[in-house]
């Protein structure tokens, strides 16, 4: 059996306190919510999360009080469940310094990091509060034509999360339907985690090599846990759960109660608790 499978208690343990983390998926959608539950469980404090459109991942953690930073592009439940409020609540009282980006300035930033240099020009973004708010941001002179340009710094993610569809038990990993940012981030991250829906064979996968988005040796850790999206949607799998996602966003399910909720292998349960968050 290979090193790199392992169980999601045990991938967790690669997290530590302060870690700047990246989560693959986009909004509601093939993101790893089987992990970030899992840390919600944890004493960790002090992440910097980093997303280019983030949502209930995000929401979860802020809520939870492990959160210090968030870098993104957009943090929202999308039109059909509104705002994300504890993230809202969190960088209204201080709590959280929302880094403010456009989705292309964090992808700039993260290819910055891919590439191993400091920072990214960036066209477009030469107005703004963001110039001014954003600490990632300063307008330099190119030494090239002497017209002012915008950098972005380099946005290195200590771990990387990302849940696939299919893995193998080297960590080459298959992605059916938008592959979103998710090859950028195991490239600029130090470490990859992947979650999956399913963990096949070795000789299978390379019997399906020109299918594999991200390969092997980019990844640390590869976790079996089907429906680890859960309640966000899997292309070709599952739906979006908006049963739970209109619970969670609207107070009726307190984050203790939806934590004690999917305890059970990522599974949920039909009853709520009465316990507070």
């Amino acid at each position: 059996m290979s090193s790199k499978l392992m169980t999601l208690t045990e991938s967790v343990k690669l997290v530590s306190s302060g870690d700047s983390l990246a989560f693959g998926g986009n909004a509601l959608h093939r993101k790893p919510m089987s992990f970030v539950r899992e840390l919600a469980r944890t004493e960790l404090k002090g992440l910097h999360l980093i997303n280019t459109a983030g949502a209930h991942d995000v929401d979860l953690l802020c809520g939870n009080e492990q959160v210090s930073a968030v870098d993104a592009g957009f943090i929202s439940y999308e039109s059909g469940f509104g705002l994300a409020n504890y993230y809202r609540k969190a960088v209204q009282e201080g709590q959280v310094k929302g880094n403010e980006h456009a989705c292309y300035t964090v992808i700039s930033a993260l290819r910055a990091a891919a590439y191993g240099v400091p920072f990214m020009p960036v066209r477009g973004l030469e107005y703004g509060d963001l110039l001014v708010e954003n600490d990632y941001f300063v307008r330099v002179e190119d030494p090239f034509s002497g017209e002012p340009v915008t950098l972005v710094k380099a946005l290195i993610p200590d771990v990387a999360i990302i849940h696939v569809q299919q893995v193998d038990e080297d960590g080459n990993a298959w992605i059916d339907g938008p592959v979103f940012d998710d090859l950028l981030l195991a490239r600029a991250s130090q470490k990859v985690i992947i979650t999956a829906e399913r963990v096949v064979k070795n000789e299978w996968q390379q019997t399906k090599q020109k299918n594999t988005l991200i390969p092997g040796f980019l990844v640390d850790a590869v976790v079996l846990q089907p429906k680890g999206a859960e309640p966000c949607s899997v292309y070709g799998a599952y739906d979006i759960n908006q049963e739970v996602l209109r619970n969670f966003t609207t107070g009726k399910l307190t984050i203790k109660d939806y934590l004690a909720d999917y305890q059970n292998s990522g599974k949920r349960v039909t009853t709520y608790g009465s316990g507070k968050a």
